[in-house]
């Protein structure tokens, strides 16, 4: 057993407790990584406020890069010293959903209780997002690892892990975006700029980005958007039809908010599909007219991080950015330490950064 410092969640609701705990080295399959960087996403938020359920005490943390420093056995293709993106996405690569290519919605049970983490006294602590990144090195399947250049900053690396994977993703691999296409994303925050930027990459007509605030759809235009709708004005989906002259044949809800997939399906054209992308909490329901849509032949798609496939993803992403026709060093509001994390999550609930990063 190894002792760490992580931020421990010992109450749903409430601040974040810098506590020195207990991880155990890898196991068969398994490998330790010591971070670097791992950025605050609105998912983590979610669990912390007690709106994903799950048990306490917990560590949650997914977006994560560092460097391998134990392997465990049966590993094989990573050694220590291998500089690494850590993501959620533990795929055990036999069940129907990882044979047919979608590993992110892998069926085999993993029982985040009997993960390697624990307190000083022996207490299981909550494996969270089955990674337990708000630490100073984690113990992962890997799945969850793909190996990156070392040239690459960890800080940059973490967002790659979820924020940049899931919006680039449901924009190129769920939406299936052809060149052409018109595309509206609801939501300019990080993983809204990242959808923007797939659909860039993917080479949409029109991208019109909708948002409360207009220094975002300011951002978002950096990003790629071709235009800008304030979803305070009265019904946003005029305007943004008025700009692409007809319906979204994709409209990506990049945010957890029921109100934003209410209205999704007015911006759609007919044959178009509503991408789910951002997670209201649990038990939070939204509605919509099957028969308009039924009629229009149009769809809802969900997607869980970007529909990736990380050992093919990554590793293209990470090119994109190297070659400069991705933004990631951009996305990245502000740095903070581990003791700074509770300022940090609240600096990210207020909607003003992009992405928070806490570096070790």
């Amino acid at each position: 057993m190894t002792a760490i410092k992580a931020a421990v969640c010992r109450e749903f609701g409430k601040p974040l407790a810098i506590e020195t705990i207990e991880l155990r080295g890898p196991d068969m399959g398994e490998v330790q990584v010591d971070l670097d960087a791992v950025a605050i996403c609105h998912s983590d938020i979610s669990f912390i406020e007690g709106g994903f359920g799950g048990n306490l005490p917990a560590v949650y943390g997914h977006e994560a890069a560092g460097r391998v420093s134990a392997v465990g056995p049966g590993v094989k293709g990573f050694e220590v010293g291998d500089s690494v993106c850590v993501t959620l996405i533990r795929a055990c690569g036999t069940c129907p959903s990882c044979g047919s290519g979608k590993p992110t919605i892998c069926e085999t049970p993993y029982d985040r209780m009997s993960g390697p983490l624990s307190l000083p006294d022996g207490t299981p602590v909550e494996h969270g997002l089955a990674t337990a990144a708000f630490a100073e090195k984690v113990v992962v399947d890997q799945s969850q690892i793909v190996k990156i250049p070392n040239e690459v900053g960890k800080d940059v690396a973490s967002l790659i892990s979820c924020g940049v994977i899931t919006g680039v993703g449901a924009a190129v691999n769920a939406a299936n975006i052809r060149p052409g296409q018109d595309v509206v994303v609801i939501g300019a925050g990080g993983v809204g700029l990242n959808a923007i930027q797939g659909a860039r990459i993917a080479g949409a007509r029109r991208i019109v980005a909708v948002d409360m605030s207009e220094e975002k759809l300011e951002a978002a235009r950096e990003f790629g958007a071709t235009d800008g709708v304030l979803a305070t004005d009265g019904k946003p989906w005029r305007a943004a039809i008025k700009a692409m002259g007809r319906g979204a044949d994709a409209v990506l809800v990049s945010v957890g908010a029921t109100q934003a997939y209410d209205e999704a399906p007015r911006y759609l054209a007919r044959g178009g599909s509503v991408v789910m992308v951002g997670m209201p909490h649990l038990g939070q329901t939204s509605s919509y007219s099957p028969l308009i849509m039924a009629d229009s032949g149009q769809n809802i798609l969900g997607t869980k991080m970007g529909d990736v496939v990380i050992k093919r993803d990554i590793p293209w992403i990470v090119d994109l950015y190297q070659q400069g026709r991705l933004k990631l060093d951009e996305l990245i509001t502000n740095r903070w330490s581990l003791e700074e994390i509770n300022e940090a999550i609240e600096d990210t609930k207020s909607g003003a950064a992009r992405r928070n990063v806490i570096l070790f």
